[in-house]
């Protein structure tokens, strides 16, 4: 009690206290605030409300803890005159403004990370920290900045005035080393504790998953998310038997098995064979950032904003029932290139020793293809160009454009009509030198701060996600009409496929409308024009491709060709960076953390969990393809000489 009475009164850790009670207060408010964004998606009783707020308490109180350590240290060893001291009033009264300022700096960017991605701070937040270039430069682009700022340091002023009284008044007191030393030990068992009890998990006590983050503290996730950035599958997540799922997932892989295949687990090593002669064909995969199926006309969006693709995806081979494997562009690029499935944690392309992984560029590689890989922004970026250039592709990306060339840019690069002429001109090289190409194209302008060259579309520039969309079918209109007066465009494949949905989050863990994408097919001398329903991923498309072109060749992918498939055989493998999910017959199930299975039914319907021993053959598939890609992972059996 006489600890308590000091610290409330008269202590030289009352700044720590007064640190405290603002850090609670204003932690409440953001969660009032985010409450009311998300009304409408938390149908929720009032008590599982009330209990989100308390965790978040414990949660608030867990991340504070953390903090107060070297402060609490400070305060311990500093003599009495020192701390009486006109520089140290200096030091605490400057650090006390700092902190406020940059307290409430992270909560306006939690708020607009949340209106970014519907979640606290998680691992995408620590890989935006290490590019600083795009994402400073983006906020800068995207947001009112100095507006913003000036009103942080009015609020962190006030804020101040308000609270220095109290803080002068711990100037006057002296405490002996052995109060404070009492002091700092109870200060001190507050991280202990909080390190035993709250969990990077603990705030996950709901099936709704924006009252999960509710209950969340978004600078306690961010540190949870830097320390836990790739998953260990064996630690985490429900094993089965690795020689039983081993057969499973080769029984669930088409083509024909090396005779060495039996006697290694989980070697998937097979042949695809295909009749007749190889077709030769040039390949461009282009790569579109956020384009959720939902923007296009075929899938029910009536505003019309992707009037090129509407008429085009008519004149191709168009999957109507196609899904992404994750939510962010390197898990996209991940599953076109690698066709493998979503292992927990980090992308591989964000991995070390991630290089000579059997790849679609390998493939063509071994038939003398130029292969390239081609991207508006700074490929430094999501460590995409060592990855590729890791795989055996030609670079190319911003740094390598021409002043002439780069008539406009933002934060993530050249405007998209600029990547796509550049790509033509790579195209006719190639073509004078009578050599095959296969380009892989990433897009960026469909992002935010959505900023575009004037006059292109009737949206003006950076006015929100419409105008990216809009602009991006502009861009795919031109380019197609240049290609098109081209001497390689008769051979020539255009394969267009987003590289996730433009938002993924919702009430549930694995919200399967909000990985539902679009790919495309088109070349009109080849490929005939259909619409094709069966449920399929991104790990189906290099295997589709290679099909397309009549290639046989020794596979290592997980995807099929989606050509030669029977709609009763469709699935599609959905991630986040923790769940793993396998779509099958119209049930979801997925792996968590905690070695936690759920079976979910009717996964854009009802979304109604169903009892996993009912669906034992799902699970076992779902168990396989996951258990079996961390495997070949860590044991390196997916690489090329």
């Amino acid at each position: 009690m006489d600890i308590a009475k000091r610290l409330f009164e008269k202590s030289r850790f009352t700044g720590i206290l007064l640190f405290l009670l603002i850090n609670l207060i204003s932690f409440a408010l953001l969660r009032v605030a985010l409450l009311i964004k998300q009304l409408a998606d938390l149908d929720v009783s009032f008590y599982s409300i009330a209990l989100a707020f308390l965790l978040g308490l414990g949660h608030d109180l867990a991340f504070f803890s953390y903090l107060l350590i070297p402060f609490s240290l400070y305060l311990l060893v500093l003599p009495n005159a020192a701390y009486q001291s006109k520089i140290n009033r200096i030091i605490v009264f400057a650090g006390f403004f700092i902190s406020l300022y940059a307290l409430f700096f992270v909560e306006a960017s939690e708020w607009t990370f949340w209106d970014e991605f519907g979640v606290r701070f998680n691992f995408i937040a620590v890989d935006y920290l290490i590019y600083t270039h795009e994402v400073v430069n983006n906020i800068i682009e995207s947001y009112p900045l100095g507006w913003i700022l000036s009103g942080l340091l009015f609020v962190t002023t006030v804020c101040f005035l308000s609270t220095r009284k109290f803080l002068s008044k711990s100037f006057n007191t002296s405490e002996p080393f052995a109060l404070r030393l009492k002091i700092t030990a109870a200060l001190l068992s507050l991280p202990l504790v909080s390190y035993i009890a709250v969990g990077q998990s603990s705030h996950q006590f709901s099936a709704n998953t924006y009252l999960n983050e509710l209950a969340a503290n978004g600078p306690y996730q961010f540190f949870a998310a830097f320390r836990n950035n790739e998953l260990d599958y064996r630690h985490f997540y429900k094993l089965g038997d690795d020689r039983q799922l081993s057969g499973v997932i080769r029984s669930e892989l088409a083509g024909e098995p090396l005779p060495a295949v039996g006697e290694k687990l989980y070697d998937i090593k097979r042949m695809v064979r295909q009749p007749g002669q190889e077709k030769h064909l040039n390949v461009i995969l282009i790569t579109v950032e956020s384009l959720s199926a939902e923007f296009l006309t075929a899938f029910g969006n009536t505003e019309h904003i992707t009037p090129f693709m509407d008429e085009w995806f008519k004149q191709g081979l168009l999957f109507t029932n196609f899904y992404a494997t994750g939510t962010r562009t390197i898990r996209g690029l991940e599953a076109l290139t690698l066709s493998i499935p979503p292992t927990p944690g980090q992308s591989i392309v964000k991995r070390p020793d991630n290089s000579k992984l059997f790849n679609l560029g390998h493939v063509f590689q071994q038939r003398g293809y130029d292969t390239a890989f081609l991207y508006g922004g700074r490929g430094y970026f999501d460590n995409m160009n060592a990855f590729y250039a890791g795989n055996g592709y030609r670079i190319v990306d911003q740094t390598d454009f021409t002043d002439e060339e780069v008539t406009f840019s933002n934060a993530w690069g050249v405007s998209d009509d600029i990547i796509f002429k550049r790509t033509v001109k790579e195209a006719d090289l190639d073509h004078q030198n009578r050599k095959p190409f296969f380009f892989q194209i990433m897009t960026t302008s469909n992002h935010r701060p959505y900023t575009y060259p004037d006059g292109r579309i009737d949206i003006p520039s950076g006015t929100g996600r419409t105008g990216g969309v809009k602009y991006t079918d502009y861009a795919l209109r031109e380019f197609i009409s240049l290609a098109r007066t081209k001497p390689w465009f008769d051979d020539t494949v255009f394969v267009v496929v987003a590289d996730h949905c433009a938002g993924s989050a919702r009430k549930v863990d694995l919200p399967l409308d909000r990985y539902h994408i679009p790919l495309f097919i088109y070349a009109p001398k080849h490929v005939p024009a259909q619409s094709n329903d069966i449920l399929s991923s991104q790990i189906d498309v290099a295997p589709t491709v290679l099909g397309l072109l009549n290639f046989s060749y020794e596979s290592q992918f997980y995807g099929r060709d989606l050509m030669r498939m029977r709609k009763d055989e469709g699935r599609a493998l959905i991630s986040n960076y923790q769940k793993l999910g396998l779509v099958k017959g119209n049930k979801l199930v997925y792996l968590s953390p905690q070695q936690k299975i759920d079976v979910i039914a009717d996964p854009l319907g009802a979304h109604r969990s169903v009892d996993i021993n009912s669906e034992t053959r799902l699970v076992e598939e779902e168990m396989a393809y996951y258990q079996s890609a961390d495997y070949i992972w860590s044991h390196r059996l997916n690489r090329y000489q």
